[in-house]
């Protein structure tokens, strides 16, 4: 796997995840970081010796398939190493995670990937209406992570929403404090929780401290709600149709477990029942848990990434 950064740590994720639940060897080459997540890194360019450069050129000749995350393609320079030097005999697959050139310009990927016949993967359903030819590749969640593990929030009479945005200006946080600023006039327990610049694993302990975790409401999901998900918290997010569709055929499943809200109004609503509720703020958090425990292992995610490696 080769991406200039990891995109919201799911590259990482994939890694070790075909190298636990497969017979297979995978290797992740990375040559930037973007925010201060503190992912963890395998091949990371900026951290390579002329030791580390010696078995990435090693790892680069021997891998059977590149697969490229985010714009990462042939062209990319990975230090005094140029991926286009190895690609003759390589199986090739491009996976899009929503990137804003991608997202703005579908027309230019079309086109190059029909060109040179390939295939390609993208992180969630929405995106497949920006490259119908492509296949979505959902992202694998490591539900028995203690980080990911259901634990309590603190019993203190407060009721804590949590968001976790990368960009705040394109997943409805001002919505989100707005709404939670109105509805405190009537429940002060109410408290708003945005977590930015935050290293990973701080990120989800503070998550795991909350009660309620808020995704956006542009219809689609991000990683951030199958987080909330595996830490048995109500996920509220503005899921449309046809995301709920694709994620049905996806597991399986008739039943979701997110709180659906797709407005403003709606959005208060949902929070109202469950500030004022807890044994249903508890019923849907089970619900969650069980639906990842069941409906999105990391064994099925995996199992569809190899169906296509199969196809290349």
């Amino acid at each position: 796997m080769i991406s200039e950064n990891d995109p919201a740590g799911v590259a990482i994720t994939f890694t070790k995840a075909l190298n636990q639940h497969t017979e297979h060897r995978c290797r992740l080459v990375t040559c930037a970081t973007r925010y201060n997540f503190d992912f963890e890194k395998d091949l990371h360019v900026p951290d390579l010796t002329d030791e580390g450069f010696d078995e990435l050129r090693y790892t680069l000749a021997g891998a059977d398939i590149f697969h490229f995350h985010i714009l990462a393609d042939e062209n990319l320079t990975l230090g005094p190493l140029r991926v286009q030097d190895f690609v003759l005999g390589k199986a090739i697959l491009h996976h899009h995670h929503g990137h804003p050139h991608f997202r703005a310009n579908p027309g230019i990927y079309r086109d190059k990937y029909r060109k040179l016949r390939r295939k390609v993967l993208v992180s969630t359903p929405d995106l497949l209406k920006l490259l119908p030819e492509a296949r979505w590749q959902p992202n694998p969640v490591p539900v028995n992570d203690p980080r990911y593990l259901p634990a309590d929030a603190p019993r203190d009479g407060k009721v804590r929403v949590c968001q976790s945005p990368t960009r705040k200006e394109i997943k409805d946080t001002n919505l989100l404090l707005s709404a939670v600023s109105s509805l405190r006039k009537n429940h002060p327990e109410l408290e708003a929780v945005i977590v930015e610049n935050k290293p990973h694993a701080e990120c989800l302990r503070i998550k795991q401290g909350c009660d309620i975790h808020f995704d956006h409401m542009q219809g689609y999901f991000g990683v951030s709600s199958l987080e909330g998900l595996s830490q048995g918290k109500p996920v509220i997010a503005g899921l449309d149709d046809w995301n709920i569709r694709c994620i049905k055929e996806f597991t399986g499943s008739d039943s979701l477990p997110w709180v659906i809200a797709r407005n403003r109004e709606e959005l208060e609503d949902r929070l109202t029942e469950l500030v004022v509720d807890a044994e249903l703020r508890d019923r849907i958090g089970r619900s969650s848990r069980l639906f990842m425990e069941s409906c999105w292992t990391e064994r099925k995610v995996i199992s569809l990434l190899l169906e296509i490696y199969r196809t290349l």
